[in-house]
């Protein structure tokens, strides 16, 4: 039963979360089309990127890690009056908490963005430079209102309610992509119309789902700040907040090196990763995060009630499911990724050198796509049981390799090796949660591995099996459909292939009767009845 409730939610969630992927990538051509991979898309590129960073690390990591468990532990003993006012004085206690450090935070980081952005800029990009110090000052207040707008997600999330907050990140790409086009003609240059609806769409984020949270008879007002510090669940946040807060700051950290690395490496480096991550970020949006938001208030359940057979049979399925999306994805992506990268972002000033920059990049961060996807699954399995110190340490591994690597490799093969770097310390971080999951009280380990990787292979080689008809008709598809507008010369080739390649995996699926496929097509069968 629980199989089917998390395809169930998933389903529903992963439509939201494939809408704003899509509007994601949409704000990323627009991007492509507006600034290509020039000086002025990397100042952007490098300006929405601190706030974002801040926003993982703070407000999102928060979230996860620390707010949903401890307020599900509020809403398991909110039945008595004195309960439910336990839980509204956390909730005060932790906006007052967020809305006061993000303040503080944003209010500092404003006043020291010309010396933060010397990291990412030499003394010769001074016209760069002051363009990127404009840009961060405007974006910088976007961590307020995100933060605040994570905060209501994860109210929401813990009463399990995931569509008001899946929706939002669709609102906010659509006020980007909508001020860079509206606004542009207003102002010094397209990236600041970009950053204008960067701020715009973050406050809209938190208002639209304040409603939902009012609705729910949660009620958000302010504190004391000696309340907000005293507060027994704020100091528990606080507490399990700590430690992963060097973890992430490692992931973070590896940002902020592999952009300045990349920035110095030359025009356009940075932009063609960006756009490149986008391409995976629209994959992982809609599976990894997606699944990772589900299972956490479950697993955080039956880490609390110790049934630890449906903990393992959530997980492993999970991961599973991730495999189905994942591999062949990263199968068919390798073999098409010119054409996919010509079909989304050429045009206007995204030209043949950037399709050769961002496909030269992609070819490797792809690779790493499914373990990527798996630490973002795995990591929950921690922070339900309330362990933050293992995928801390994890964090810190792989803020090392990914380090080492890219210094050693961005000099001669640029963004190229920054992306290695990124796949090989994602392969490291996933081989280093598990390990530390071995150790974890009830998790069987050793057989939930033996099937994650067996069921991987099945996945690889059906994909590979696939692959060959793709392989062999893909340039005479391309050839016949050369010449003509981007749409054709390049979507119906992507189209084609990916026809060929999905029949062919579908039928070695049902062929096998996995496991999966059986499920969700039950599903979808008994929804049309």
């Amino acid at each position: 039963m629980k199989q089917k409730s998390l395809l169930a939610k998933g389903l529903s969630l992963s439509v939201l979360t494939l809408l704003s992927r899509i509007l994601g990538l949409i704000r990323e051509m627009t991007k492509a089309r507006f600034l290509g991979t020039s000086a002025f898309s990397d100042a952007f590129g490098i300006a929405f990127m601190i706030p974002n960073l801040f926003r993982r690390l703070f407000a999102e990591n928060s979230i996860s890690v620390a707010f949903i468990p401890t307020f599900k532990n509020y809403l398991e003993d909110s039945n008595t009056t004195e309960g439910k006012k336990e839980a509204e004085d956390f909730v005060k206690a932790t906006f007052t908490l967020v809305s006061f450090l993000t303040v503080c935070f944003v209010s500092i980081g404003m006043a020291l963005t010309p010396f933060i952005l010397k990291i990412f800029y030499s003394t010769e990009d001074i016209v760069a430079m002051n363009e990127a110090i404009i840009l961060t000052r405007i974006m910088f207040p976007y961590l307020v209102v995100i933060s605040i707008a994570a905060f209501f997600q994860g109210i929401l999330n813990g009463l399990k309610i995931f569509s008001p907050s899946g929706f939002t990140p669709i609102l906010f790409n659509t006020i980007v992509i909508a001020a860079t086009y509206i606004l542009s003609r207003w102002t010094a240059n397209p990236a600041r119309a970009m950053a204008i609806g960067v701020i715009t769409g973050g406050t809209v984020q938190a208002l639209f789902q304040l409603p939902f949270v009012l609705k729910n008879n949660w009620r958000i007002t302010f504190t004391t700040l000696k309340k907000a510090f005293t507060n027994a669940g704020t100091k528990k946040v606080l507490a399990l907040v700590g430690p992963t807060i060097i973890g992430m700051a490692g992931y973070q950290i590896n940002d902020i090196v592999s952009s300045a690395l990349a920035t110095r490496a030359g025009e356009g480096v940075v932009s063609s990763l960006q756009y490149s991550l986008r391409l995976q970020e629209l994959i992982l949006g809609i599976c990894a995060v997606t699944i990772g938001t589900i299972i956490l208030p479950d697993l955080t359940g039956y880490a609390k009630k110790q049934e630890w057979d449906n903990f393992n049979g959530l997980l492993g399925q999970s991961v599973k499911i991730m495999a189905l999306i994942a591999v062949p994805i990263t199968f068919y992506s390798l073999l098409m990724s010119e054409n996919i990268i010509s079909l989304i972002f050429s045009g206007g000033k995204f030209n043949a050198d950037s399709v050769k920059m961002t496909m030269e990049v992609f070819n490797f961060h792809i690779i790493g796509l499914f373990f990527i996807a798996v630490n973002r699954i795995v990591s929950p399995a921690f922070y339900a049981q309330q362990n933050t110190k293992s995928p801390t340490i994890a964090g810190l591994v792989n803020f090392a390799v990914n380090i080492t690597l890219a210094s050693l490799l961005a000099g001669n093969y640029k963004g190229r090796g920054i992306a290695i770097a990124l796949t090989a310390a994602s392969a490291v971080n996933t081989a280093v949660l598990f390990f530390f999951l071995k150790k974890t009280k009830g998790i069987e380990v050793g057989k939930l591995v033996k099937s994650i990787i067996a069921y991987t292979l099945k996945i690889a080689v059906f994909s590979l099996i696939a692959s060959v008809p793709v392989y062999f008709m893909k340039d005479a598809v391309i050839g016949f459909f050369a010449g003509h507008t981007r749409i054709v010369s390049h979507g119906i080739p992507v189209a084609a292939t990916a026809a060929v390649f999905g029949i062919v995996g579908i039928i070695l699926l049902f062929a096998t009767k996995d496991g999966i496929v059986k499920t969700a097509a039950g599903k979808i069968k008994r929804r049309s009845k």
